[in-house]
């Protein structure tokens, strides 16, 4: 018995090693082109318009303030700072509005009411600006890691939400058929049909909801705590500190590319792992 698992494990293990291999190949090539394509319309865009100089940086003087200046290495260290804090406010959002995007979404496909409840005051959330919002909050919440995680977690939750619930309702009838049959409720139809059926959905919620945190932390630190990225952008801007500037910007948009693919790289090891048709007939 235990040869034969063994011997059964080795296929699926040697799946998903060629399954996160190929991954890492295609998001690395994946990096490679989004990078080229996002410095040719840079440098195209400052051209084509003809943007001052004084305003408009290239690619030649962010690298230059970041690596060749004299002072890089501080520039360098001081904008590290920034970026642990802003990432470390990005994953207080991202978690609290997967978490509860994945929360209702449960709730909404185990008791059909639920949706009628909990959509709508979803929607005014999404489509009233979060900046006309951001004072109620502030005033409510104060100016700490709380607000960080309501402002972040409200631009994550929706289109968290809204794909998880497809992603729990494509669940085969076949599927539910077998878990009822053998006596499952339907918590259990929800935990061993639904979610694997909802993990290409779900992971499709990630990918969309890391870039997501990271500008809800830059929100919520621009307009509440007045750290991190998102209030070093505004002070740099608002102060004439141009280099700087673009230098940040650079950096944040960096890190949302490398996060969105870091996620893709995962979920093809997990699809690769439990397979794309899990909780499928």
């Amino acid at each position: 018995m235990s040869s034969t698992l063994t011997t059964g494990e080795k296929p699926v293990k040697a799946r998903t090693g060629l399954a996160i291999l190929r991954s890492l190949a295609t998001t690395t090539l994946t990096m490679v082109l989004v990078l080229a394509v996002v410095l040719g319309l840079w440098v195209a865009g400052l051209a084509i318009w003809d943007v001052d100089e004084f305003v408009g940086k290239g690619p030649a003087d962010v690298w230059a303030y970041l690596v060749s200046d004299p002072d890089a290495a501080e520039n360098r260290e001081g904008m590290g700072g920034l970026l642990a804090q802003t990432l470390e406010d990005a994953t207080i959002g991202f978690v609290v509005g997967m978490l509860a995007a994945i929360g209702f979404a449960m709730l909404i496909v185990r008791f059909k009411a639920v949706e009628s409840a909990v959509m709508p005051v979803a929607m005014v959330f999404r489509s009233v600006p979060l900046v006309a919002l951001a004072p109620i909050i502030i005033l409510l919440a104060g100016r700490g890691a709380l607000t960080v995680a309501i402002i972040s977690g409200v631009v994550v939750l929706f289109p968290a939400l809204v794909t998880t619930v497809f992603g729990l309702r494509s669940v085969s009838p076949q599927m539910r058929d077998v878990v009822t049959v053998y006596g499952g409720s339907e918590g259990a139809v929800l935990r061993k049909a639904a979610f694997p059926s909802a993990l290409p959905s779900l992971f499709a919620a990630i990918r969309i909801s890391v870039p997501g945190a990271i500008t809800g932390a830059l929100l919520a630190e621009w307009l509440a705590t007045g750290k991190g990225m998102g209030s070093a952008i505004v002070s740099a801007s608002r102060n004439g500190r141009i280099n700087e500037t673009w230098s940040l910007v650079v950096i944040v948009t960096v890190a949302s590319v490398v996060l969105y693919l870091v996620a893709q790289l995962v979920e093809s090891a997990v699809l690769a792992r439990y397979g794309k048709n899990a909780g499928k007939a």
